[in-house]
């Protein structure tokens, strides 16, 4: 058996060596023949590409890019899909000591030209159909659809690759945005160890996994489990061209066998609310989901229809993934419901109490904190403005999530709420997670997000925006008295906004502050001027 504390100190001194080569370390370390990935179309065919094919495609970008003046350090972005070309423009790119830049192919213009130009980006490679939304700017753009001419008239760079070390700079990315401006952050080579232990401990994913991650390599839970984690420890990944859909989604599960499927509750919620799967006719044995706490509902439908549960992750694209119900037997605990799950391997997290710079008591709800001289995989020290926007507290020891949660005696952490999302009622401190996990559970709720109101009397009160299953006739108080029924009677909402769609970011998080800005605006309005 694996020992956790050994092997994550083997992977922190590999991915920390003054000598790192993210290049041979992501491709040319494998044997040639082995297979590093396979591209599958949304009618099922499928490419595969091995690492000896990789090696080739990505020493010819290289060439590329080194006869364009591009070099170590210098950002090169990217708007494309996930393809065969994708993986040979990343690894090109650290193969000359560049810096990746991720977008997102959902951004719009405005989203992408402030990206471009916040990371200083020299380079970015578009898709066709990507294009139209990068602006002239201080920035060269080479079509994707230009790289096999370009590639075909250029040698296979001469030098290979460069060493960078674990401290050298691997990717510039920018946050999601749910709670403000997105701010940049510049992940280290060594970041990769901390997402190659998720893999194996979080995920469980092995040699003769069939591994496939759904998420979109434009952001941090993506790029790293979909595609960099699995290049680093040599096993074969799935990836799919195009977006979500429940039939070419299920094709993929069934058709492929696939064993270790990641992805955003919102997936698992369209696959519920299809319902399309029949109890039995499908089994994948490790089911994982982050991005969004998960809802207990999922569970509840889950082990039937995919004939196991999923468990929940939990992560940032500051710091990684330091949380979750982990698969790896050396470490797994049970589920629980309306739980993010424990430390993982390489990390140690507590709760801060809401007023001081110490641990909480067990139980207590706090502030959600990586103490950072116990977690090994840490490696993030500031933003990219070289400021950490207080995100590190007692002198340093903490560095402070901005989610609150609690921890009970066994270790096991339970999601509250982002620090801004808190409702304080009547004096309660009321999680809006716990709100929304017994809404979701209710038969007629599609999804739902929980907000604070203004509110004269009690300073601020409950309301919720549903979006409700098809044909439901649900009405406010059926909603609301299922809420006191099964969670508490002084913590309904107390008014029901059905919605068609909820407000989310391009990764698919709620945006509960969008939606609390427009309720404060609609009451301003609504009490009109004084």
């Amino acid at each position: 058996m694996v020992q956790p504390t050994a092997r994550t100190a083997e992977l922190v001194r590999s991915y920390s060596a003054p000598s790192l080569d993210v290049a041979h370390l992501l491709c040319d370390r494998h044997p040639g023949h082995a297979v590093a990935a396979r591209v599958v179309g949304e009618d099922l065919s499928e490419t595969t590409v091995t690492y000896a094919e990789l090696a080739e495609s990505s020493r010819r970008f290289a060439g590329v890019l080194s006869d364009r003046g591009i070099g170590p350090g210098d950002r090169v972005a990217t708007l494309m899909g996930k393809s065969v070309d994708l993986l040979t423009v990343l690894v090109g790119i650290w193969r000359v000591g560049a810096v990746y830049v991720p977008l997102f192919t959902a951004f719009a213009e405005t989203a992408v030209t402030d990206r471009l130009r916040r990371s200083g980006t020299r380079l970015v490679i578009a898709d066709a159909d990507q294009r139209h939304k990068i602006s002239e700017g201080a920035w060269e753009i080479l079509p994707a659809d230009d790289l096999a001419t370009e590639m075909a008239r250029t040698e296979p760079w001469e030098p290979g690759s460069v060493a960078v070390g674990g401290n050298g700079p691997l990717v510039h990315m920018f946050t999601s945005g749910t709670t403000g401006s997105p701010k940049g952050v510049v992940h280290p080579a060594r970041y990769v160890g901390g997402w190659h232990s998720y893999l194996e401990f979080g995920l469980g994913v092995g040699p003769d996994s069939v591994f496939w991650c759904a998420a979109d390599p434009g952001w941090a839970y993506g790029l790293y489990t979909a595609i960099i984690a699995p290049l680093a420890a040599g096993i074969p990944t799935l990836l799919l061209r195009g977006g979500f859909s429940v039939d070419t989604t299920l094709g993929v599960l069934s058709q492929l066998k696939v064993t270790h499927f990641a992805a955003a509750p919102t997936v698992y919620r369209g696959l519920r609310n299809s319902g399309r799967i029949r109890a039995g006719e499908l089994t994948v044995p490790h089911l994982s989901s982050a991005g969004e706490p998960l809802t207990p509902d999922v569970n509840a439908w889950a082990p039937e229809a995919l004939g196991a549960q999923v468990h929940d992750h939990y992560g940032q694209t500051e710091i990684g993934m330091p949380i979750g119900f982990p698969h790896h037997p050396a470490v797994s605990v049970p589920v629980q419901d309306a739980a993010m799950g424990v430390a993982l391997p390489g990390w140690s997290v507590t709760v801060l109490a809401t007023d001081r710079d110490e641990p909480a008591l067990p139980g207590t709800v706090g502030r959600l904190a990586v103490v950072v001289a116990d977690s090994p995989h840490m490696t993030f020290a500031a933003y990219a403005d070289g400021d950490h926007h207080g995100r590190f507290v007692g002198d340093g020891r903490y560095y402070v999530t901005g989610d609150t949660a609690s921890i009970d005696a066994t270790a096991v952490v339970r999601f509250s709420a982002r620090d801004d999302d808190v409702i304080i009622m009547a004096g309660y401190r009321i999680g809006p997670f716990d709100v929304e996990a017994v809404l979701a559970r209710h038969p007629a709720v599609a999804e739902c997000a929980v907000i604070a109101a203004p509110d004269e009397v009690r300073g601020e009160v409950i309301e919720a925006y549903v979006v409700t299953t098809t044909d439901s006739a649900v009405t406010q108080d059926e909603l609301q008295q299922w809420v006191k029924d099964h969670y508490a009677a002084h913590a309904y909402p107390r008014r029901i906004h059905f919605a068609p769609s909820l407000p989310k970011t391009p990764s698919g998080k709620i945006q509960r502050a969008e939606l609390r800005r427009r309720r404060r605006a609609e009451v301003l309005d609504e009490e009109g001027p004084r």
